[in-house]
């Protein structure tokens, strides 16, 4: 009886039929764009884009549209207070409450007699844009689907056209598919008439590759010397790697943007981290020098927001800011119930090391940046560099001594500059590779 090879088509019609009732259960639903928002017009006839620049340039420090801040929310301020008493309180708060406005008093007393910069230089035109500004209603937040209902059609006959065109792939993907099994089962009564016997596979018999391995000894040799070697290459540099974070970016349980601060705001490194400049170590900030700022400060600007962090992403972290030193927003008070913030430390050296952060910083003069990348563009800070004994020792070797404003080293360098007939002395030829001076 004559053996055949028989590709067995009928296996595949589960998977065929699977993808045809996917296809035919697509739909396409068009839908209109949404309509863009309006904002009503201000009541008193202001520009509010123009307000908006004042109130951010002389409003935003102490209030806030929507919730309370150093001073009260300012959202429909206009609608609250008569305009020409607004006109007079702004240019003259102060004042104001002296003549013994009652409204003004109450206001005072009510803020825990807390003085209201006045702004005399702002005119009456300024001041109207301001409130033409806050008299803007609050945006309605972009609400997604929840019901996982169909939209409604748009009337234009896309939908239906679509439906239509789809209707017409599935019958004829599903007029192939019959024909297939007509076809395959008239295949397989012919080759059974005609005495053909199915084989899924043709096994043929053959050496077994690693018979013919094991019996060529020099190729035996030479895979072998190859395997010994790649694997004491491998090895010789996973060890060298035992101790070596470079790369290592924790997640901190307040999420801090250096981007931002550092960046965007160009914050000194040393405001926060004020002992690299007189200390041993750098030190971590308290949560009081966060506040510093952050009493006033509760959300970011939305331009600092980014595709993978939101605003909303930030303002939940200066919540968690505000929760773990027991802060108030809503009063403008400490509730006395803090939290622990424990912060995972990402720069580490051995014990057996010594490093100075003021002798880099204050005395060499050298930026953070040297050591720990470009802090002021990293989200979330990682080792930049890999602290080795070997990357210290080049930095010596290939940094020249600072003398400006510096008479000691000025002195040393004279004298060694003679010495080692140079023109410029480096931290090696000071004595910087010297083993006491990093491990004592």
């Amino acid at each position: 009886m004559k053996k055949v090879n028989f590709i067995h088509l009928r296996s595949k019609l589960p998977l065929l039929l699977l993808v045809f009732l996917l296809t035919f259960s697509t739909t396409i639903y068009s839908q209109d764009e949404p309509a863009e928002a309006t904002a009503a017009a201000a009541s008193s006839g202001g520009d509010a884009a123009a307000g908006e620049a004042l109130f951010k340039a002389n409003c935003a420090a102490c209030h806030k549209l929507d919730k309370k801040a150093v001073g009260p929310a300012l959202r429909g301020v206009a609608d609250k207070f008569d305009r020409e008493w607004l006109h007079k309180w702004i240019k003259n708060s102060q004042g104001l409450i002296a003549s013994g406005d009652a409204q003004a008093v109450k206001i005072f007393e009510e803020n825990n007699k807390m003085v209201m910069t006045s702004f005399p230089a702002l005119s009456d035109t300024d001041i109207d844009n301001i409130l033409a500004y806050t008299s803007q209603p609050k945006a309605a937040p972009a609400v997604a689907a929840t019901d996982g209902a169909a939209p409604a059609a748009t009337g234009n006959g896309d939908g239906a056209s679509n439906n239509l065109i789809i209707g017409a792939l599935a019958l004829i993907f599903l007029l192939l598919v019959i024909m297939l099994y007509l076809v395959t089962n008239t295949l397989k009564r012919i080759a059974e008439a005609n005495g053909v016997v199915y084989e899924s596979e043709v096994k043929e018999k053959r050496t077994p590759i690693w018979k013919a391995f094991v019996q060529n000894q020099f190729l035996v040799l030479v895979v072998s010397l190859f395997l010994l070697l790649s694997a004491s290459y491998f090895v010789w540099g996973f060890l060298m790697q035992v101790g070596i974070d470079q790369g290592y970016a924790p997640v901190q349980p307040i999420h801090y943007s250096h981007r931002i601060h550092a960046g965007d705001n160009q914050i000194d490194c040393n405001y926060c981290h004020s002992s690299a400049r007189k200390s041993k170590h750098s030190g971590i900030p308290s949560l009081n020098v966060c506040m510093n700022c952050h009493k006033n400060i509760g959300e970011v600007a939305p331009e600092t927001a980014t595709e993978e962090y939101s605003k909303e992403f930030y303002d939940g972290e200066i919540a968690k800011l505000y929760k773990a030193v027991g802060w108030d927003a809503e009063n403008q008070a400490y509730t006395g119930k803090t939290e622990p913030v424990k912060w995972v430390r990402i720069h580490n050296l051995p014990d057996f090391v010594y490093f100075n952060h003021s002798q880099h910083v204050t005395v060499a003069g050298v930026a953070c940046q040297t050591c720990h990348g470009e802090i002021q563009e990293m989200e979330i800070v990682e080792q930049f560099a890999p602290l080795t004994m070997g990357w210290c020792i080049s930095c010596h070797k290939e940094t020249n001594v600072n003398l400006e404003n510096n008479e000691y080293y000025a002195k040393i360098h004279e004298e060694l500059s003679k010495k080692y007939g140079v023109e410029k002395l480096t931290i090696a030829e000071m004595g910087g590779i010297e083993c006491g001076k990093c491990h004592y």
